[in-house]
């Protein structure tokens, strides 16, 4: 019996409060359960940079997950920090570390909303430090209702392996970021679009699945979101 793909998961991470008085990791259940449900065994990456290429020789796949949280404007070119960004240095490092170590590796990489940002950056691209500073009658990103509903659509360009996973050129998705890729690396393109212009999804021409989406198919709000977890997994037999 063939084992099953082994997903890398990367964590959270949040200062003493609340759960424990001692720094945490932490990560929603459905991120771990939409990978089981497309077929992978899922597993929790803590935050060790120097851990990078050992964790890499054991996973098949990686998944970098979103959070409340900015990756340095440092890291791509972007000038001083906008008030609004907020950092977590040492999980920007390691999970720096482990996109750029799955790219050397043509490793299947799936970025969910900062994860997408990450991945971007890795490929060369800049972020827009926050959108409604930036993009006049922007929607609202950061949607008021529940993420379990949907917060806008989005159009998706046709020929790219996002239209190629989910089937179609149009989704309903969840929105909650204030940031958005503002332009893809060298060989990435854009495969998603929201109705205001702000980029959605990027992917890259040189790998073999190195796919970024901002919102977050692990909720489910739209049926092709699991398409895209499945394919991901696919990728990774």
């Amino acid at each position: 019996m063939r084992k099953l793909p082994l997903i890398g998961l990367t964590l959270d991470a949040e200062q003493p409060g609340g759960y424990s008085k001692l720094p945490w990791y932490a990560l929603r259940q459905n991120y771990f359960a939409s990978v089981a449900r497309a077929g992978g065994l899922p597993v929790a990456l803590p935050h060790a940079p120097e851990l990078a290429e050992a964790y890499l020789d054991e996973i098949d796949g990686l998944l970098v997950t979103g959070g409340a949280f900015d990756v340095d404007p440092a890291l791509y070119g972007g000038g001083a920090a906008h008030p609004t960004v907020a950092l977590k240095e040492g999980r920007t490092a390691f999970e720096l570390a482990m996109v750029r170590g799955a790219l050397q590796r043509n490793m299947p990489i799936l970025g969910i909303c900062g994860g997408e940002q990450l991945l971007a950056v890795a490929l060369g691209g800049t972020l827009i430090q926050h959108i409604p500073d930036s993009i006049p009658a922007a929607l609202a990103h950061e949607q008021p209702n529940p993420r379990t509903e949907p917060g806008h659509t989005v159009e998706i360009s046709e020929g790219t392996l996002l239209a190629r996973l989910v089937g179609g050129t149009r989704m309903a998705v969840n929105s909650a970021h204030h940031q958005a890729v503002e332009r893809p690396g060298p060989a990435s393109v854009i495969n998603a679009v929201a109705p205001d212009g702000v980029i959605e999804g990027i992917e890259s021409t040189g790998h073999r699945f190195a796919l970024g989406v901002q919102w977050h198919p692990e909720y489910a709000v739209d049926a092709a979101d699991q398409r895209i977890l499945d394919g991901f997994v696919a990728a990774c037999r």
